[in-house]
């Protein structure tokens, strides 16, 4: 976003600002708001409250009060996530639609990780992000992607139930009493509930085994009318659609793509990395699941696809689509492949946008945090979508793509490697840093200061 307008990405800021503004209770809160936004999009190395308040409020006087305010807007003050979070989608789908459809909703979750056992949520437990169980919170999140680009919209945090069912950890996390636990899949379906309220576009539910493994959660897809593409285990019971018509007995699907045979499998390429193409062999074929079909009162047939990779002796993944009966095989190999476009989103909430960095420990605070986090990627993601059409910038590749591994993916709001990277960067490098003014009476910048 190197060619932007400072003048104008700054009027935007302010419009956009000013929308969620309408949704907080009175001018301190937007103050606030406009001023920990501004934190969390500035180059600062960590973006928890103290820090924050020192690159707003560089008088030593004020630092402190400032400091308090923001730990106070974020950890106590009441004020609605899920009405927030909606204007920020919206804003960002606005401008990313303008150039293209939504394709797909994925389902995901990400670890915070953690040193000690008092932050809301933390245990135990296996997070994708450190590959391993580990001390740690998770999320669940909810992402849209379009073709090229990626907008997370939501986020719950899970609750274990060493924190659910414990009556002391609650009062001292202040947890709500209508929160209950829940599993991964009921997080996600509340948040597909929220997105289908909102009437955001709607797209392919995409979703590993830890989801789609989940009968309730496929069926519950189903009974809202959406699509899917989820993975399963191998050990998942279907009945395969026989050329009769009729379905046949019940078997894993594991044994029923091994009985294929290799010649069935065809080798398809799904997209450019950036070292080289992804493609793997595929085969695919007509089921049922029948305890699916019992609890949706009729009978559906779905698509089984099933990857057999070269180094493999037997076929190691499985997914089931709700994919029309015509739908090409490459079309169903670059549907259920689009989830890494949530890693993406993770690894700049994090490594950009300060999502793991909150050091509350109270429930609320760190879903605000996560708010004003998923505010700030969306509106970098509108201004991205604005100025860089795809026509502008977006060949299709006819060989290997040959950049480096770590090289941003082209029509993504990423501007370099991840995190731990050997150089800075940064994702909200366009938006200027907007200094405060010394005849304004809030302890935040007065150009962003939504009245």
């Amino acid at each position: 976003m190197e060619n932007l307008n400072e003048g104008e990405t700054e009027k935007r800021l302010r419009d956009f600002l000013q929308q969620i503004g309408k949704v907080l209770r009175n001018k301190k809160q937007r103050a606030c708001f406009a001023g920990y936004a501004t934190g969390l999009l500035g180059n600062a190395e960590r973006k928890s409250a103290e820090p924050m308040a020192a690159l707003l409020w560089p008088d030593p006087d004020e630092l402190d009060a400032a400091h308090q305010r923001l730990l106070h807007f974020v950890g106590q003050a009441d004020w609605q996530d899920s009405a927030v979070r909606s204007i920020a989608a919206r804003y960002a789908l606005d401008a990313m639609t303008r150039r293209e459809p939504v394709q797909s909703w994925i389902c995901d979750d990400t670890g915070f990780l953690k040193q000690g056992k008092h932050s809301v949520g933390v245990q135990r437990q296996y997070t994708g992000s450190a590959g391993k169980v580990t001390n740690c919170q998770v999320g669940a999140s909810l992402t849209f992607a379009t073709q090229t680009m990626h907008l997370p919209v939501d986020f719950e945090l899970y609750l274990p139930h060493s924190w659910a069912d414990d009556p002391t950890r609650r009062a001292e996390a202040k947890i709500p009493n209508d929160v209950q636990f829940r599993t991964k899949p009921q997080l996600a379906l509340a948040m597909i509930d929220r997105a289908l309220s909102a009437e955001l576009p709607k797209g392919t539910v995409l979703a590993d085994a830890s989801y789609g493994n989940n009968g309730n959660f496929r069926v519950g897809l189903r009974q809202r009318g959406l699509s899917y593409a989820v993975d399963i285990e191998g050990s998942t019971k279907v009945r395969p659609m026989q050329r009769t018509g009729r379905l046949g007995t019940p078997v894993c699907v594991r044994d029923l793509a091994l009985s294929l045979g290799i010649r069935a499998y065809r080798r398809v390429r799904w997209r450019e990395g950036s070292k080289q193409t992804l493609w793997s062999n595929f085969a695919r074929l007509r089921v049922a699941v029948e305890r699916d079909c019992r609890k949706l009162g009729k009978r559906e047939t779905l698509w089984l696809l099933a990857e057999w990779p070269d180094d493999e002796s037997l076929p190691t993944k499985f997914a089931l689509l709700t994919a029309p009966k015509h739908t090409a095989l490459d079309r169903l190999v670059r549907i259920s492949r689009q989830r890494w476009r949530t890693e993406r989103a993770y690894e700049d909430l994090k490594g950009e946008l300060g999502l793991d960095h909150y050091e509350g420990r109270r429930f609320r605070g760190w879903h605000h945090h996560v708010t004003i986090a998923l505010c700030c990627y969306a509106f970098v993601a509108a201004e991205h979508a604005r100025s860089f059409p795809p026509t502008a910038r977006r060949p299709r590749p006819s060989r290997t793509d040959r950049r480096p591994t770590g090289t941003s993916l082209r029509g993504l709001p990423h501007h370099g490697p991840a995190r731990g990277r050997t150089h800075p960067r940064s994702l909200a490098s366009s938006v200027p840093r907007m200094p405060p003014s010394t005849s304004s009476p809030s302890p935040f910048p007065a150009q962003i200061v939504t009245q």
